[in-house]
């Protein structure tokens, strides 16, 4: 009865390679050096974050006598007094009425447009996308002066603007930042949406659905992680948009709540844990939207990357 034995292993052997399970090989090697690589990346991108919000909690006085590396100085009044000082309950609430419009015209009115560019094919349906996606070419600063005067020309009743024209008013920034983004959810709308197969809307025309229909029970639940991959990008844009507020609008109590940063500045100096304080407080909103919307966000950017 004879004994089966392994066969040696070779001096030199070459590291294994696992597959994955596409039947892709897997270097476990190459695997380790992109994580940590990426584990880099994530420290030093979130260190401004980590580091406003660690000397948030400390005493400026502290600090300007131990440093800012030290150990100590814990408090709570900085958050106390930049709500206050800074009026973030009034900047708070006009960015959300600036904000909410404007992300929900956006995206009803960018997907209309790639519903159309997706659904039917005609001459000019390139040249219609690079009309949309020239608003994204250009930057603010050109457009200022004609952005200001179109608005200032452009009439409104006094209940919708105290001032009787666009300017100084939430209309001017939502219609402003719906302008400006419709390009780029256009551009991505219509291409997911050209993923969708073609038998499905065949089957709803013989069944009679109308081309309403077919967009907004058809279409509509279908890129839906789209939509909300937009939404979450769309509410960071405009939430941190300041540079239109700065043009279009002259009254303080009107700014959004990237302005109140600026109430939180003293005359000769600017106590920067008091600052480090208000910026978390103008971050979370934002930090809010993106947990919440998380799953949908990874879903709304990978769903159809293997389709092809």
């Amino acid at each position: 009865m004879s004994a089966t034995t392994a066969p040696p292993t070779a001096v030199g052997t070459p590291r294994v390679k696992e597959r994955g399970p596409g039947g892709g090989v897997i270097n476990r090697r190459r695997g380790s050096v992109a994580t940590v690589i990426m584990l880099v990346l994530a420290i030093a991108w979130l260190f401004p974050l980590l580091w406003a919000l660690y000397n948030s909690f400390r005493e400026y006085s502290y600090t300007q006598v131990n440093g800012y590396f030290s150990v100590g100085g814990w408090t709570l009044d900085n958050y106390q007094e930049a709500w206050s000082r800074g009026n973030f309950g009034l900047h708070l609430k006009n960015s959300l009425l600036i904000t909410v419009p404007a992300v929900a015209l956006t995206l009803f009115l960018s997907s209309l447009v790639a519903f159309v560019l997706a659904r039917f094919s005609y001459r000019f349906n390139l040249t219609l996308l690079g009309v949309f996606l020239a608003a994204n070419l250009l930057p603010p600063q050109a457009l200022l002066i004609p952005v200001f005067r179109m608005f200032r020309e452009i009439p409104l009743p006094t209940f919708m603007s105290e001032s009787g024209t666009m300017l100084n008013s939430f209309w001017a920034l939502i219609f402003v930042n719906t302008a400006f983004q419709m390009g780029f959810c256009a551009f991505v709308l219509s291409n997911y949406m050209k993923t969708l197969p073609h038998e499905i809307y065949e089957s709803a025309e013989l069944d009679g659905a109308s081309v309403w229909r077919q967009y907004w029970q058809l279409t509509m639940p279908l890129v839906r992680p789209a939509l909300a991959a937009l939404a979450t990008l769309q509410v960071t844009w405009i939430y941190n948009e300041f540079f239109w507020a700065t043009v279009l609008i002259s009254r303080g109590e009107k700014f959004p709540v990237t302005s109140a940063l600026n109430n939180l500045r003293g005359q000769f100096f600017a106590d920067t844990n008091l600052v480090a304080a208000g910026s978390i407080i103008v971050a979370l909103p934002v930090l809010i939207v993106f947990f919440v919307l998380q799953k949908q966000f990874v879903s709304g950017l990978t769903l159809g990357s293997t389709k092809g």
